[in-house]
């Protein structure tokens, strides 16, 4: 009897330690093999790209993600109220992005030739290298973090001047150390799309990178183009996107750049995003540029999807390409705005002590009833040298309107000098949005 409950104590022994152990090797071999598997497999990083059916398609969480987002950092309750899912920018945002419900492509402070970095000083690389990877381990946990974004044009020195190759190399080093600590978040770095052929070197010196994002405006057309001139096999998001830039755009006699009106901006938005954003399979997404108001580039209108805190066209543009679905009230239409029934690219020259008229022609969806303001600058002489840094708002000029009708305008120009200017009107349909044009002059003066 005694050598019986001794086996039976064995037995329940083994039963306690052996069993438990088969079916989590069971467990273990199922989650490699059946249809289980594959779904273990599947979610095993919070987000991850893989190739289908002649596509890329993003994931999170293992469910299907497209990036619909923006540059910025204001408005924030609007652009999720607007339908989109992600923001571009630092990680001080990541708190509120997650509030809202957003994911963030972080952006990580890596330095460029044109700010004055020397990637032949290893030493300073090296330090680099560690505040990335520092950055990346204090917050790769965050809920809200989508992907790391190595830098921002770091390809671009103005003047067009060729860059270092070693900086693709630290490029590549530092995602690297991404990818060991962190494999549940792509990396990408960000270029423009000048001196197109900097693909070749980013193919061959960075294969460490998940993709590519790219910043383009009006040539954001070429993108499909020119990644597969280039035999680029990876994925990219449109990481900076809008108007047409300043740099793309007619010119006056004077050599000014003539702005697109926020009706035209919302016209070549949808267009370029109906033609490249979705219809590109290489494409994951995009970021629209720019979810603020009143950031001087040129002017403190032109990449502002903003205008003192009311929504210009482009932002119920946004609204319509994320969700299917517009804005109950719509933004004011802006047809045309002239001076002496001259448009922008005329040659408009005024003389000094002249009366002039200005003429908007401007509608409303809605039928709201319109109000316009007026605002006349003398254009910028001196601009940034790289994405409008340093630029500020010129003074406007004051009691320069003479007469106003609903429409229109009688104004004279009092300054003798010879001087370009640029007259803004602003169309307010009281109801939150705003549209926005702005014609260049030249005064003739002594």
């Amino acid at each position: 009897m005694k050598q019986n409950n001794n086996i039976s104590k064995l037995f329940i022994r083994i039963k306690h330690f052996v069993f438990p152990c088969l079916i989590a090797g069971l467990a273990c071999l199922f989650s490699f093999t059946g249809k289980a598997g594959e779904k273990s497999l599947s979610s095993s990083k919070k987000v991850e790209i893989k190739p289908e059916e002649g596509k890329f398609n993003l994931y999170k969480e293992g469910e299907p993600y497209f990036i619909k987002g923006a540059v910025g950092w204001d408005f924030l309750e609007e652009l999720t109220h607007s339908g989109a899912n992600s923001l571009r920018t630092s990680p001080r945002l990541l708190d509120e992005a997650q509030r809202l419900g957003l994911t963030v492509l972080v952006n990580l402070p890596v330095a460029s030739e044109r700010s004055g970095f020397d990637y032949n000083n290893r030493e300073a690389v090296q330090k680099q290298l560690d505040r990335v990877i520092k950055m990346v381990k204090e917050y790769k946990n965050h809920p809200a973090v989508l992907m790391w974004a190595i830098g921002n044009e770091l390809d671009h020195i103005p003047g067009d001047k060729d860059y270092n190759l070693k900086m693709w190399d630290a490029v590549n080093e530092i995602a690297a150390k991404i990818k060991k600590i962190d494999p549940d978040h792509p990396v990408m770095t960000i270029t423009g799309t000048g001196k197109m052929d900097k693909l070749k070197d980013i193919k061959e010196r960075c294969p460490n990178l998940d993709l590519l994002g790219i910043n383009a405006y009006a040539d954001i057309v070429d993108i499909p183009e020119w990644l597969r001139e280039y035999d680029w096999k990876k994925p990219y998001v449109v990481t900076e996107w809008g108007p047409s830039g300043w740099w793309q755009v007619p010119r006056n006699k004077q050599g000014v750049v003539i702005e697109e009106t926020s009706t035209e901006k919302a016209r070549v938005y949808r267009e370029r995003y109906e033609k490249v954003i979705l219809g590109d399979p290489l494409c994951l997404g995009s970021y629209v540029f720019l979810w603020t108001s009143n950031r001087q580039e040129r002017t403190h209108t032109w990449f502002n999807m903003f205008h003192n805190n009311l929504k210009t066209q482009t932002v119920e543009v946004m609204q319509y390409m994320w969700t299917g679905t517009w804005p109950e009230n719509l933004t004011p239409r802006i047809e045309k705005l002239t001076i002496n029934q001259k448009k922008a690219l005329d040659p408009i020259e005024l003389s000094p002590e002249s009366i002039n008229i200005a003429t908007v022609i401007a509608s409303d969806p809605d039928q709201d009833d319109l109000t316009m303001e007026w605002e006349l600058l003398p254009e910028p002489e001196k601009f940034g040298a790289y994405a409008g840094q340093g630029e500020v708002k010129p003074t406007p000029m004051e009691n320069f309107i003479l007469a106003r009708q609903d429409h229109s305008i009688q104004f004279k120009i009092t300054d003798t000098k010879s001087k370009n200017y640029r007259l803004f009107v602003y169309v307010y349909d009281g109801k939150g949005n705003v549209g926005v044009a702005n014609v260049p002059f030249f005064v003739n003066g002594d």
